[in-house]
């Protein structure tokens, strides 16, 4: 049962969050913001999540502060799914294509946050959607889920084509890591006993 509900409300953002870490990759996303959405729901069907997510954001300022709050709201989620991380693989990498981008994400849910933002966006927009906001959004949530999480580009020539392969790659990449390891399933992945 590694499910999760969050309720996030601040002056310019009011989210709610549904998360199933155990899922089929259904999801039911609305942020207020197109490329957000499609980004999320790439994640969700790439990692297996079951995700409902609403955002009612100041959209009309742009676009920041509702993708660095949905990123601080889906980083909560997790944490607060995987409890103590008991039987958890901890460790995931998936190395993604999309078209000419090539994008690795390895990550660890270790409780320690580190984001090392390996990518390079040629655009400063995809749509509406401004591409700085990538970084925001998974700052945000390695701040709020304790993960340390790292981004290298290998290849990429077309913004919109780098960022659905790092969401992909990270949906991949966290179903890594929060599998469960049967054989050590009552165990902490840690020789600290704790993470």
């Amino acid at each position: 049962m590694r499910k999760s509900e969050i309720t996030r409300k601040t002056t310019e953002t009011k989210i709610s969050l549904f998360l199933d870490i155990d899922g089929t990759g259904t999801y039911d996303i609305d942020t207020g913001c197109g490329f957000l959405n499609h980004m999320l729901e790439l994640f969700a069907r790439h990692g297996r999540f079951d995700l409902t997510l609403r955002c009612d954001g100041d959209t009309w300022v742009d676009d920041h502060h509702t993708t660095e709050d949905v990123g601080i709201a889906l980083g909560k989620a997790f944490r607060q799914a995987l409890g103590d991380k008991k039987g958890i693989r901890r460790y995931g990498s998936f190395l993604l294509p999309m078209d000419e981008a090539l994008v690795l994400c390895a990550l660890d849910i270790s409780g320690r946050t580190h984001l090392s933002y390996g990518l390079e966006i040629p655009t400063q927009k995809v749509g509406a959607f401004d591409t700085e906001l990538v970084e925001e959004f998974f700052w945000g949530l390695c701040r709020s889920l304790g993960l340390t999480l790292h981004f290298k580009q290998m290849n990429g020539a077309n913004s919109h084509h780098i960022i659905e392969a790092a969401f992909k790659g990270f949906g991949r990449a966290m179903r890594q890591a929060c599998e469960i390891e049967t054989a050590y399933a009552d165990e902490i992945p840690s020789t600290k006993g704790l993470l």
